[in-house]
């Protein structure tokens, strides 16, 4: 009796998704409105974050915003802002919002549409369905692709952890107040105007 011979391991082929596949994703789907991001090649499909995340983001928003364009610092954007980590296979992360110094102005954009010029400042502000390992890894990829500061906003544990690279996180409670001398020198932002 001759044994069965099992068939050798094929490597699965999946297809990878590009940043123009991402731009041409529908924003709306039958059930309600969807969010995506490329995580090298892969769509991650993402629920809207809820009233008390969009709270945070506007306050952290504003407040930035405020002192950056009106001192000519540079420029803010946020509501979910595209930025294009790296291509081959893409890296497409979305923003809560973003800070681009004045010396890197105007801000390139890709072809697709989303940001192309790597930000000085990102925020993201975690909402009710984001898992910490995907976070932390977010963190990673955006100090790796350049960012010098990466903000998580905790509106439930009313935290701002800041992250820079080569150093250790330093977490912010809400009764304290956050500062970014070397891009918005003078800016001062009390975390209990944000999580009130």
């Amino acid at each position: 009796m001759t044994a069965v011979q099992s068939r050798p391991p094929q490597e699965e082929s999946r297809r990878l998704f590009t940043a123009a596949d991402l731009a041409e994703m529908p924003r709306e789907l039958p059930s309600g409105p969807v969010r995506y991001e490329l995580d090298n090649g892969s769509l991650i499909a993402m629920s809207p974050p809820g009233h008390l995340h969009g709270k945070v983001e506007m306050a952290l928003a504003s407040a930035l915003r405020e002192a950056s364009v009106r001192q000519g610092h540079g420029e803010v954007s946020g509501g979910d802002s595209g930025i294009l980590l790296w291509r081959n296979p893409d890296r497409v992360a979305g923003a809560d919002v973003v800070f681009i110094r004045a010396a890197d102005l105007p801000a390139r954009l890709a072809k697709e549409g989303y940001l192309d010029t790597i930000p000085d400042l990102v925020v993201e502000v975690v909402s009710k369905s984001d898992t910490g390992p995907y976070v932390r890894r977010k963190v990673d990829d955006y100090l790796l692709a350049g960012v010098r500061i990466v903000w998580v906003a905790d509106p439930v544990a009313r935290t701002l952890a800041e992250h820079r690279r080569d150093s250790e996180p330093r977490l912010f409670t809400a009764a304290e107040t956050v500062e970014l001398p070397e891009l918005i020198p003078g800016f001062k932002m009390p975390l209990a105007e944000v999580f009130n």
